[in-house]
């Protein structure tokens, strides 16, 4: 069994590369992982194993087709995480975005079509649902981004559907809500608010700090994708929920008591452009289809989160 995985030397795709590496995917103890990853501001060869048996590491970039077509020939299924993915960044160079997770995404697609690729999981978010005042997204409901970076992961969704539809290709969907955990980038909240307040630094908090999301570990998010892997249905989107619902000012508030911080760190600042309220999703289907169940409760994660960042200051400063 070979996997590739692009995007893995980030967040999600590292931890999901090491458990796979470790054994902790049943069935796939002695897979061979083969990382795509340009290593650009975000990816970091220190999230991987230097050396082992089954990995492999090509530093690349997922929109050359011509690489794609040297390297996807002999893999049984690709994994593609590799993506622009920090809204703020976004705001200010659209096109990196579009470039990267559209161009990619079809990229990816074309050349697992023309190399005989069997399977696909294409790992896309909940913000190209836009946001929700209440209730909670299924995966029937329209596709309504309001950032640069969720319309490009929306077009990366529509492009996977276009390859299923037009080509048959196995390909299979997840949309996932806000990730939090060890070796992410500085430049998402939980990570931006824990570094700076263990530092004694002030935290911006955005607009009145009103806006919720869900939060899901990244270990359990992973697990989730091996499991759309392994017996996900060709064409199908998954959503991944975490069930935990938090504003920003409450995300804030326990980062304060975790770091062991003063409250007053905590500064409003101007709110972000198209700044969605309210994310919440439907995850029923993953769950009574390929028997996914959240694992890390949220107060457990969140403290084994500051914990993981006070203890690897040393390397988390790489960031």
């Amino acid at each position: 069994m070979r996997i590739l995985v692009t995007g893995a030397a980030g967040f999600i795709g590292s931890q999901y590369v090491r458990t796979m590496i470790e054994g902790g995917y049943p069935g796939y103890a002695e897979a061979d992982v083969t990382v795509l990853d340009a290593l650009t501001y975000a990816g970091n060869r220190g999230n991987l194993p230097s050396i082992h048996p089954r990995l492999r590491f090509v530093r690349g970039d997922v929109t050359d087709l011509p690489m794609l077509l040297d390297l996807l020939p002999g893999h049984d299924a690709v994994v593609h995480l590799a993506a622009e993915s920090h809204v703020d960044r976004s705001i200010e160079s659209g096109a990196d975005f579009v470039h990267t997770n559209v161009g990619g995404t079809q990229a990816i697609l074309e050349a697992a079509v023309r190399t005989g690729v069997p399977k696909v999981v294409y790992v896309s978010t909940d913000e190209v649902y836009g946001s929700i005042d209440e209730g909670s997204w299924t995966e029937e409901w329209p596709l309504a981004p309001n950032s640069p970076y969720a319309a490009s992961k929306a077009g990366g969704d529509l492009i996977a559907r276009a390859y299923y539809r037009t080509h048959g290709l196995d390909v299979s969907i997840t949309r996932c809500s806000n990730n939090y955990g060890p070796y992410q980038h500085r430049e998402k909240l939980i990570p931006h608010f824990i570094t700076k307040l263990l530092k004694g630094e002030p935290v911006p908090l955005y607009g009145d700090g009103s806006n919720v999301r869900e939060w899901l570990h990244v270990s359990d998010h992973c697990r989730a994708i091996q499991m759309v892997l392994q017996s996900g249905r060709a064409g199908e989107v998954y959503n991944v929920g975490g069930g935990n619902h938090r504003t920003n000012k409450q995300i804030a508030d326990a980062l304060v008591e975790l770091c062991g911080a003063d409250p007053s760190l905590i500064k409003y600042v101007q709110d972000r452009k198209g700044h969605d309220q309210r994310y919440s999703l439907d995850d029923s289907k993953i769950r009574e289809e390929l028997g996914y169940e959240q694992l890390i409760p949220f107060e457990q994660g969140l403290a084994s989160t500051v914990a993981w960042y006070r203890e690897n200051w040393g390397f988390s400063s790489f960031y």
